[in-house]
């Protein structure tokens, strides 16, 4: 398969989302990404109640491009072949608990007996090490743990997480970023990457903040800017309208689409200072105003004019909109009589288009074993 990282092999020993998820960026990108799975397979393969074909929806979108075979990694037959794989490989990356890696031998402090090179990547929840690297982590947990869901909702309603799996997915991303700056490095060594230290470093000014200037991260109602006004949701006549106005030239230029040029000489409207200093009496106003029309005629009006400004959509409109179109970021592939659709990769490379390969059948590789240099298969 075409791509800057052909002919580079990954191993992947992972389950559900983060692991996978990075294993098929990486796939998507041209390596040769072999899944190791145990006998029952990764659990994503029963966990969405729709199949397409013979394939579980959840576990095809996010194992796309790969590999498959079975090992037994707590025999000494799986962890033979898992040598056998390692010695020609150039990553190895694992999502399970730490003990487990341990257990197991997926480390490069056991592995580079094999294969000095080799960069093995643990994502784990807290760190291969310390106080807390045995504690439960799901995407759940460390959003509570790390303050996002605290920050997120209605300044009066509960802690709200997002609509989908932020720490695990951005996880995935910082995973496949360790491993390719190690390769690139040109040496084997041992990359630990956390879920709990990826969603802290996307604090980043807002942890600020606090470390600096002792600011706590409050809630604001409609999803506002701490410091930008205006940048928040506002209900329109029908639906919803997102505004983020971060440049007083912006905000001349929403006034006058509104037919509000007093905002433009009222030294509470007319400059940033101004606005976050008045922000309830400013927000009030601009909801007032776009009560006239929908969020989408809006959108229409105020987007050509550079406002950066959008209608919520729900999902549904998003995939099967213009710009998804565009972007070729619906992509399909056939599996027996039925089409498969998933989301594509998100990076394009002008000099290689990515080739989308279905997922794999469990153990449907398993013959790559019987080419491996070395000593005869336990499996």
């Amino acid at each position: 398969m075409a791509g800057p990282l052909s002919g580079k092999t990954i191993l992947e020993i992972g389950h559900m989302l983060a692991g996978p998820y990075c294993g098929m960026l990486l796939a998507d990108l041209g390596a040769r990404v072999i899944k190791i799975e145990g006998p029952d397979g990764d659990i994503g393969r029963t966990i969405s109640p729709h199949t397409i074909g013979a394939h579980n929806a959840y576990f095809a979108s996010l194992n796309r491009g790969k590999e498959s075979v079975v090992l037994d990694l707590t025999s000494d037959a799986g962890q033979a072949d898992l040598r056998r794989l390692a010695s020609g490989a150039d990553a190895l990356l694992t999502n399970l608990r730490p003990s487990a890696i341990k257990k197991l031998g997926l480390t490069y402090d056991v592995l580079q007996h094999v294969n000095k090179r080799l960069v093995c990547v643990a994502l784990t929840g807290y760190g291969l090490e310390g106080p807390f690297s045995e504690s439960p982590a799901y995407d759940y947990v460390i959003q509570a743990m790390t303050g996002v869901m605290m920050m997120t909702g209605d300044p009066n309603g509960p802690p709200v997480k997002p609509g989908y799996s932020a720490v695990d997915n951005s996880a995935g991303i910082m995973g496949a970023l360790a491993l390719v700056a190690k390769i690139v490095e040109g040496r084997g060594g041992q990359m630990d990457v956390s879920m709990y230290d990826t969603l802290l470093s996307q604090l980043n000014y807002v942890a600020s903040a606090y470390l600096n200037a002792g600011v706590r991260a409050e809630r604001l109602k409609d999803g506002a800017h701490p410091y930008i006004v205006p940048a928040q949701l506002f209900a329109a006549r029908e639906g919803y309208l997102v505004l983020f106005i971060t440049h007083d030239k912006f905000w001349r230029l929403f006034a006058e689409a509104l037919s509000r040029p007093d905002w433009l000489d009222d030294p509470r409207f007319a400059t940033m200072k101004g606005r976050q200093e008045n922000r309830d009496l400013v927000v009030a106003a601009i909801a007032e105003e776009l009560q006239s029309e929908t969020a989408v005629v809006w959108a229409e009006r105020l987007a050509p004019l550079g406002v950066v400004a959008a209608a919520v959509q729900t999902l549904p409109d998003a995939l099967d909109g213009q710009l998804t179109a565009s972007r070729d970021m619906v992509v399909e592939v056939p599996v027996g009589t039925d089409t498969l659709r998933m989301i594509g990769n998100p990076i394009k490379d002008e000099d290689h288009r990515c080739e989308v390969r279905p997922p794999p059948a469990l153990g449907e590789h398993d013959s790559i074993l019987r080419t491996l240099p070395g000593q005869e298969t336990g499996t």
